[in-house]
This record gives C-alpha cells, structure tokens and sequence, in this order.
C-alpha cells in the first residue's frame, strides 16, 4: 500500500496520507516524497490550479513515524540531524513556494509534522472531532521544527502559539475556529468534500492572479506597510497584463461569466 496518494481532477490536485492503520504517520520516504511533489507544481501549473490535503480515514496526520523517523534519529550524527531538519523545513518551504493555492482537510489527530503540513496550507477545514497538537516538547524537542514560531504566531496570534509549543497540548476543533486556525467545523463525511469543491472554485478563477495573491501574502510578511503597497502597485500592473484581466472586462462588458485560462 503507498504512503501517499496523488489524484488530479478539474484541476484540483488531491494528496492523501494513506497510513491509516498508524494514523497516517510520515516516514524519511514520504517526507522525501512530498517536498519533491510540492516543488515540482512550479512546473505544472496549468495542470493542476489547486491542490487539497487530507489523510486516510479518521485521521490527518500523526507526526514522524515513532519506529522509522524517531528512533532513528537517536542515532544520527549532528550532521545527519540537520540534513534531516533541513529536509523537513524544505518541505514547508515548498508548499508555500508552489503557485497553487492549498487546503487542508483535516479529521482526527493532526499532530506534529502533521500540524505543520497543516499550518503551511493557505487555508484548513476541519471536523469537530480535529485535535491539533505541536508536539516537538513532548519528546524533549523545541518547538521550533519546520517554521512552527514563525507561521504558527502569524496564524492564531504570538501568546496562543506559545502556550501550544511550550505545552504541547491539543488545541480542540473549537479552539481552533475561535483562534482562527481552521475556517470552518463540517461533519466528518463532508469536510473533504467542501474542501474539493473550494479547492474547484478556486481552480476555475484566475491561477495566475491566484498564484501572485499567493506570493504576496507569503513576501509581505518580511515587508513594513509602504514597502507591501509598493510591492503590491507592481504585483498587481502585472496582473492587469494577464489574458484572464481583459478576458474578465469583456465578460462584464458582455454580462457572461469570465472563463479564465491561466495566462
């Protein structure tokens, strides 16, 4: 059975962590995997417009596999742990960095590594029964893994972020939709679906306006005020240039609904 699943449809790009038996754990392969798949959506952006993240059964993601990640771990070399955090934080890296738009479905556990394949989505539905926990301290680690004290503020706000990475606590489904981590609680047969059917609309907009909407939320956090709107005035003359802007005034002109094409 693989540990990760890859399906195209309309557009929308579905990945699936597909270990559910062990609540759907990462292992070195499928950390590997991901980050390859996640960077290679530069190249196919006229493929794929939107991808959708979700797990296996009732859950999302537990984190690194305890028996294939962890304890090998224990006996690395200092060189051999950071190429492996390195690999980790390469993963984040790509997932913001790919022009598509993600979402992230979310059921269960949603914990560790998971949390942060969460967090580096654009935006994550969840089900009530969602427990999300940055777990690094349990096992002795900071909670500084993957970009989690640099996303995780910015996400649900500096002294909610602390609690959870110096606790390590669950935050509950609720918890999350109050703090803004998850746009919306749906039943557990549904959150995947209205996940697809978002990631769809999204797929039937403009991806390459969407694409620069998502570099400049990701770019703008390193920016002060004046520098955002200056990076935005030019951002946006090179949206005006797009196929999709003039194809989008003749369809009001004409009072029909723009079919966008992506360039």
């Amino acid at each position: 059975m693989s540990a990760l699943l890859f399906s195209i449809d309309a557009g929308v790009a579905t990945v699936t962590l597909n270990r559910p038996d062990k609540k759907n754990p990462l292992t070195f392969e499928s950390y590997d995997a991901l980050r390859n798949w996640f960077w290679g959506l530069r190249l196919r952006s006229q493929e794929i417009k939107a991808v959708v993240v979700t797990g296996a059964g009732e859950n999302f993601c537990s984190g690194g596999d305890v028996h294939e990640i962890i304890g090998p771990l224990t006996t690395r070399t200092p060189e051999g742990l950071l190429q492996f955090t390195q690999m980790t934080g390469d993963l984040v890296k790509a997932m913001r960095a790919c022009p598509q738009p993600i979402i992230a479905a979310i059921d269960g556990v949603c914990a560790g590594a998971g949390a942060m394949i969460a967090l580096a989505s654009d935006f994550r539905y969840a089900t009530p029964a969602a427990k999300t926990a940055f777990l690094f301290v349990r096992v002795g680690l900071s909670g500084a893994d993957m970009g989690a004290c640099a996303l995780l503020p910015r996400v649900i706000g500096q002294t909610r972020a602390a609690e959870l990475l110096y606790l390590g606590r669950n935050m509950t489904a609720e918890e999350g939709l109050s703090w803004g981590f998850f746009n919306q609680l749906l039943p557990a047969d549904a959150v995947l679906a209205h996940a697809q059917s978002q990631a769809r609309v999204i797929a039937q907009g403009p991806s390459l306006a969407h694409a620069m909407t998502k570099r400049m939320l990701h770019e703008e956090w390193a920016m002060d005020i004046d520098a955002a709107i200056d990076a935005e005035a030019i951002a946006q003359a090179e949206s005006m240039q797009t196929r999709d802007f003039h194809r989008a005034y003749h369809a009001f002109v004409a009072k029909t609904k723009p079919a966008f094409e992506g360039n």
